[in-house]
């Protein structure tokens, strides 16, 4: 092809355009404030809450987040995600640059004279041997090639590249998010459980108690041998609980191992010892809608992945109209003994779809439909995150009424048990009355240390739920 054609490409190059549509991000609905936000007692977020597991004022829990933030193997899992789509990323921005290669050869030929009647000429530069001639070509050079991207072909491959990586950045973000929920709430189950046990243990020894009163009552014939099998049944209901509860203990400690990529039981030693529960705090800090959205990473993933998806529809756009490329190469060629030669090409390439049964087409119209389903994917994450909060916010402010009125229960059932006692002792009361206010007794304070639990954990769900556990500087 003339010179003339080549200057005709690589002017596309600089009038070119991307076909396809240009993204912008979808303007969303947010309302203005939180419904649930009057009875959950909330207040303006005024710190950071990207490492809001400091505000318990517990350095083992902070402690185990941080090893779980670094050794996890999720986390490890998402970090080599992000590694993934930060190298595919650098591939596809390459193909915006033409690519250069060297090249080298060297040949030996020969050839016999006098076969059928023929006698061969030697080359300029051969030397002749007997009856035969031989000769060494040499060659180098260099190789260059380049596609015009007169549709923006690659510019979308690249915008879509890149997206893809934004949008795994955000993955890790988020899975620093789940994973410091993830702690924090087996975390505090496992100090809820030591708690529940250890008022189950308190139990069986005032049940032990009480059984050794029925039966010395018995021996002095004041009352029957019923009372000291009532007594009996009601020390060994509570003892059977505790199995359960040191199963539920173990389990969720050795979760709490594998989170921090530990074999179960390597953190045995250090949660052995019981904690108390933290008190709950009398409100709650909150961002406004909005800005819970921009700080959720699922939310940033998702939105990035709709970004990709669109740059994408644009490849496959471009994939209808021609292709442009410009190949030259440059070298010297020489056979050996004589000096070497300059040679050089230069060639200007098209590339037209005309007929392939609408496959282009098809193509182009599934990439729209994936891109529609990015849309509503991106959507429906923002419904996700807003009911996320609502609930956790409702979830906190009934707890906490739950744990008020449970507090007070427990207390009455403990003046009505010690009276329940005194007055059998006296001989005032039966024995079905004591054992009616012990029931009540470990139920409430079961049900209390539960419900301080569950409180607990909504704190950690509402922090999930504002996007809190990552920052800028995590990747």
């Amino acid at each position: 092809m003339r010179t003339s054609s080549v200057g005709v490409v690589a002017s596309l190059a600089f009038a070119s355009c991307a076909v396809g549509p240009n993204y912008t991000q979808p303007d969303t609905q947010v309302p203005a404030r939180w419904s649930a936000a009057t009875s959950a007692r909330t207040s303006p977020v005024s710190g950071d809450i990207s490492r809001w597991w400091r505000t318990f004022g517990d350095s083992l829990l902070t402690d185990l987040i941080e090893q779980a933030l670094q050794n996890s193997p999720d986390a490890r899992i998402a970090e080599a995600r992000l590694r993934q789509a930060r190298a595919h990323a650098a591939a596809a921005g390459a193909a915006r640059y033409p690519s250069l290669s060297a090249t080298g050869s060297a040949s030996r030929t020969g050839a016999t004279s006098g076969l059928g009647g023929l006698v061969a000429t030697p080359p300029s530069g051969a030397t002749t041997t007997g009856v035969g001639l031989s000769g060494t070509q040499l060659q180098a050079g260099f190789d260059a090639s380049w596609e015009v991207d007169v549709f923006g072909r690659t510019r979308r491959s690249v915008e879509a590249a890149v997206a893809d990586r934004q949008a795994s950045e955000e993955a890790l973000h988020s899975a620093h998010v789940s994973l410091a929920a993830e702690v924090a709430r087996n975390y505090y189950q496992l100090r809820a459980l030591q708690s529940r046990l250890q008022i189950g243990r308190d139990n069986l020894a005032s049940q032990s108690e009480t059984l050794d009163l029925a039966q010395y009552r018995a021996q002095a014939g004041l009352v029957s041998v019923q009372d000291v099998e009532q007594a009996r049944a009601n020390q060994q209901q509570t003892r059977a609980q505790i199995p359960t509860l040191e199963t539920s203990l173990v389990e969720t400690e050795h979760h709490l191992d594998v989170l921090l990529g530990k074999s179960p039981g390597g953190l045995h030693g250090r949660l052995a010892v019981a904690q108390p529960l933290p008190d709950l705090p009398a409100s709650v800090a909150v961002t406004i809608p909005a800005d819970t959205l921009r700080q959720r990473p699922d939310v940033r993933a998702a939105e990035r992945s709709l970004a990709a998806e669109t740059a994408r529809l644009g490849v496959a756009a471009a994939a209808l109209y021609p292709s442009f490329t410009l190949s030259g190469s440059i070298g010297l060629e020489a056979l050996a003994g004589n000096s070497a030669g300059g040679v050089y090409s230069l060639l200007a390439g098209i590339t037209a779809p005309l007929f392939n049964g609408g496959k282009l087409r098809a193509q182009r119209d599934e990439q729209n439909a994936v891109r529609e389903q990015a849309l509503e994917t991106y959507k429906k994450a923002i419904l996700t995150a807003l009911e996320d909060v609502e609930n956790a916010l409702v979830t906190f402010g009934q707890i906490r009424e739950r744990v008020d009125g449970l507090a007070n229960a427990v207390s009455a059932a403990r003046s009505a048990a010690q009276v329940a006692h005194q007055r059998y002792t006296a001989g005032i009361i039966d024995f079905q009355s004591v054992l009616d206010t012990d029931r009540t007794v470990l139920s409430l304070e079961d049900s209390l240390a539960s419900s301080r639990g569950d409180g607990v954990l909504s704190v950690v769900s509402l922090y999930k739920a504002l996007g809190g556990g990552w920052s800028k500087e995590s990747t």
